[in-house]
This record gives structure tokens, sequence and C-alpha cells, in this order.
């Protein structure tokens, strides 16, 4: 699970990472930019670009004081938004491979109009 002593956070598999915020252990904060979110992003998860969140923006009221898990398209801006929210005192983790890899695992992606979506390459 989180642990608070933790300074560099920890990484989840998409699967973990459904589970977690799924079952409303974790909150998913998607941190790619809108055109990418419009694609396709998971159900549930929340919108925050990375652009954003470096600038200072606060997490979404439906985040806070909650474990964050955040995801990107490959893993790497989740990575850097894990770390920063650390900083911030947040519990965050990442998912590796980010919805890349949560679309190989058969993971559901929807649209920004409710249908299916996909990811932006």
């Amino acid at each position: 699970m989180f642990s608070l002593l933790r300074r560099d956070p920890g990484r989840l598999t998409p699967e973990l990472a459904h589970q977690q915020t799924s079952d409303g252990t974790a909150v998913l904060l998607d941190v790619r930019e809108t055109p990418e979110w419009n694609a396709g992003h998971a159900p549930g998860a929340l919108p925050l670009p990375l652009s954003r969140l470096v600038a200072g923006a606060s997490l979404p009221a439906a985040a806070q004081g909650k474990p964050v898990v955040t995801i990107c398209r490959s893993g790497h801006r989740s990575r850097q938004a894990a770390k920063l929210l650390e900083e911030r005192g947040v519990q965050a983790k990442d998912v590796t491979g980010g919805m890349t890899a949560w679309v190989r695992a058969g993971l559901p992606v929807t649209g920004s109009r409710g249908g299916s979506g996909g990811v932006i390459a």
C-alpha cells in the first residue's frame, strides 16, 4: 500500500492501479494534456495536466486528502507528478507504462463523449 516514509513514490502496475482506484483506496489523476485526455482516459480518472500541476495548481476537490495514483501516456510525466505531489505531502504513486500499458492490459478506456476511447501515440 502507501507508505508515509517514502521519499521516492512507488510505482503500480496498471492492474493494481485499476484495483486501488476502483475500490476507492486511491484516486486516479490523469496528468496528460487536454487533447490526450479527450481522446481517451480511464473511467473515473480526474484530469490535471502536469503543466498545471507544475505551475502550482491544486488537486481537484475529489482528490484532496486521499492517496493519489498518477497516470500519463507512457509513465514519464506521471512519475514527475507523483514526485511533485509527494513533495507537497500527498501520498502518491504512479502507473508504470501509463495509459499505453493500461490499454495493453485490457483495462477500460472512455472518450470525452462517454464512448470507448483510445490513447494518442
